[in-house]
């Protein structure tokens, strides 16, 4: 068997993952998502995207798009909100949602029903768009590059162990189609000073993808909202790891396909593709400062006072979205936008 890249390892592990039929999301599967956690999150990220056609014009119609959609929770959570307090943008959005996974779809298709599934967001019909991406770009493949004393070295998988293979100099030229963030990925992946054994990740499928979306957005109008985790700056490490039933410190390479695989977001790459193919950027913030600029724990109380019996479970559940020791600081938060819309709800300096 000859040793495989990491990230086509990633992409083979991730498709029979949620290939399975049983749902890898809440508290009886291996992870738990922010919609899952509060359903104020989704009510909140909703009336984002109701302010953000506000300003676009009103377009009708108007894509609504998630990537990554889980079981359809935050969706259905942002619908039910906008129909009640954004009747007018409730029917001119278009719900279509990103999923490669049948059984995810045939869950989905039960809590979100009408839309239409795409597997990315090339066939997602043109117009204006409004984008929702959470907890969707860590699960994205990645690459990783260690600092040698001869250079640049990449990591392969081989009999469940990594194997190194020596990086050409100069580097191949990057596959076509993926817009400036592409072209200029070797410059951003692997700089030229680095400490021994650093690592440096890229996931080259959450670059096109941003870059598909900035495009986008700049030609037809709109915004997206990508909430996921990792740092603010560009940075270095490993952050691969392995999530079963809640535990992680797993090894990654071990059981492919019967545990979730993911990687810290590189946001700085993120936000420079944005950028190149043409969208207004801002942030990231940490998730905590905006969701409580959105008001999702003002929501949170109203939700408990409606529900006394589970005004405990409810308030702590909002808790844990936005404290620092929850997933408030280590979450973030990217707003990509056409130029002319100003800075997006929760990303205004104070």
């Amino acid at each position: 068997m000859y040793p495989e890249r990491l990230d086509h390892f990633m992409a083979r592990a991730a498709a029979a993952y949620y290939a399975r039929p049983d749902s890898p999301f809440g508290r009886a599967g291996d992870f738990t998502t922010a919609p899952e956690i509060s359903q104020a999150f989704g009510e909140v990220i909703g009336l984002w995207c109701a302010v953000m056609w506000e300003r676009m014009g009103r377009p009708d119609p108007v894509m609504l798009v998630e990537c990554g959609p889980g079981r359809g929770t935050l969706m259905s959570d942002a619908l039910r909100a906008v129909a009640e307090v954004a009747a007018p943008f409730r029917a001119a959005a278009r719900v279509h949602l990103v999923e490669t996974s049948p059984a995810l779809r045939a869950v989905q298709a039960r809590v979100v029903p009408g839309a239409t599934w795409h597997g990315g967001v090339a066939t997602v019909p043109r117009g204006p768009v409004l984008v929702i991406a959470n907890e969707f770009l860590d699960a994205l493949p990645v690459r990783q590059f260690v600092m040698r004393d001869t250079g640049w070295v990449e990591r392969y998988v081989e009999g469940g162990a990594f194997v190194e293979v020596a990086v050409p100099s100069p580097l191949p030229p990057p596959a076509r189609g993926g817009g400036r963030g592409r072209r200029e990925l070797g410059e951003l992946m692997l700089p030229d000073q680095a400490a021994e054994g650093a690592i440096k990740e890229v996931s080259e499928p959450a670059l096109a993808w941003t870059a598909s979306v900035a495009a986008r957005i700049a030609a037809h109008s709109g915004a997206a909202i990508i909430l996921d985790y990792g740092p603010t700056t560009a940075s270095f490490g490993d952050t691969l790891q392995a999530v079963s039933r809640h535990a992680t410190g797993l090894d990654p390479l071990a059981a492919p396909g019967t545990r979730d695989l993911t990687a810290h977001v590189d946001f700085a790459a993120i936000a420079h593709a944005a950028r190149d193919a043409g969208a207004a950027t801002h942030g990231p913030i940490p998730q905590g400062l905006f969701l409580l600029r959105l008001g999702l724990m003002t929501r949170a109380a109203m939700l408990a006072q409606a529900r006394p019996r589970l005004a405990g479970e409810i308030l702590s559940g909002a808790e844990r979205l936005v404290a620092a020791e929850g997933m408030g600081r280590l979450f973030k938060a990217l707003a990509l936008c056409d130029h002319r819309l100003g800075p997006p709800p929760g990303f205004e300096e104070p």
